[in-house]
C-alpha cells in the first residue's frame, strides 16, 4: 500500500518543492516505486530525468530502499521515503525509515569482496553523498539518510543552467555518459 503524506511542489516559483513523504510496501516493487516516485519529485522540482543530479538521486533512493527492504523488512510493515530541498544550501536530503531495530546501526560503507553479489550499495552512497548517516527512529526502526549536493547552476529552480554539457554533483563538466553517446534510453 502506497501513502502519499504530502505533494511535491512544482518547483518553478521560486521556491523550495515541499517535501515528498510516502510509505511503501516492504517488497522489491516498493523500492522500485520509491526511486520512480522521487525521479517524478525531481523532474517537477525542475531536474530533468536524465540529469546528473536526479540519475544520483534515483541511485541513492534505491540503494537505501533495497537495503531497507532487504535487511530491515519486518513483515506487516511499510518502510518510509522522505526528500527535502535546501536550495539555499544547495543540498536535497534523502531518509528511508524501516521498522526494524538494528542492534548496529551503518556508520561506514561496508567493504565490498571484488566478486560478490552485493555489498556495494552504501559504497555508492557514501560516493555520492555529502554526507550520510543513520539515526534511531522512536517507537521502532532506524533512519538512513544521506545528502546530496546539487549543482549551483541547477538549484536556482528551474534545473536548465548556463552550462554546456553534463557535469557532476559539484557543477563541474564532466563527458556525457555512454547512453548519452550511444544515443541509449532508460
Amino acid at each position: 500500500m502506497l501513502t502519499e503524506t504530502a505533494t511535491p511542489g512544482d518547483g518553478h516559483d521560486g521556491h523550495e518543492p515541499r517535501p515528498l513523504t510516502l510509505r511503501f510496501p516492504s517488497s522489491p516493487h516498493g523500492a522500485r516505486l520509491a526511486r520512480r516516485h522521487a525521479v517524478r519529485w525531481m523532474e517537477q522540482g525542475g531536474y530533468p530525468p536524465a540529469s546528473d543530479a536526479t540519475c544520483a538521486v534515483a541511485l541513492v533512493v534505491g540503494e537505501l530502499a533495497a537495503n531497507a527492504v532487504r535487511h530491515g523488512r519486518v513483515p506487516g510493515r511499510d518502510f518510509g521515503l522522505r526528500l527535502a530541498l535546501d536550495r539555499a544550501a544547495a543540498l536535497l536530503r534523502i531518509e528511508v525509515a524501516d521498522a526494524a531495530s538494528a542492534k548496529r546501526l551503518p556508520t561506514v560503507a561496508p567493504s565490498s569482496h571484488p566478486e560478490g553479489e552485493s555489498g556495494r550499495g552504501l559504497l555508492l552512497v557514501d560516493a555520492l553523498a555529502a554526507r550520510w548517516g543513520s539515526a534511531p527512529r522512536r517507537p521502532v526502526g532506524k533512519t538512513v539518510w544521506a545528502e546530496l549536493r546539487l549543482p549551483p547552476d541547477a538549484v536556482g529552480g528551474s534545473g536548465s543552467g548556463s552550462r554546456e554539457g553534463p557535469a557532476d554533483l559539484e557543477g563541474r563538466s564532466v563527458a556525457a555518459p555512454p547512453s548519452a553517446r550511444y544515443g541509449a534510453t532508460r
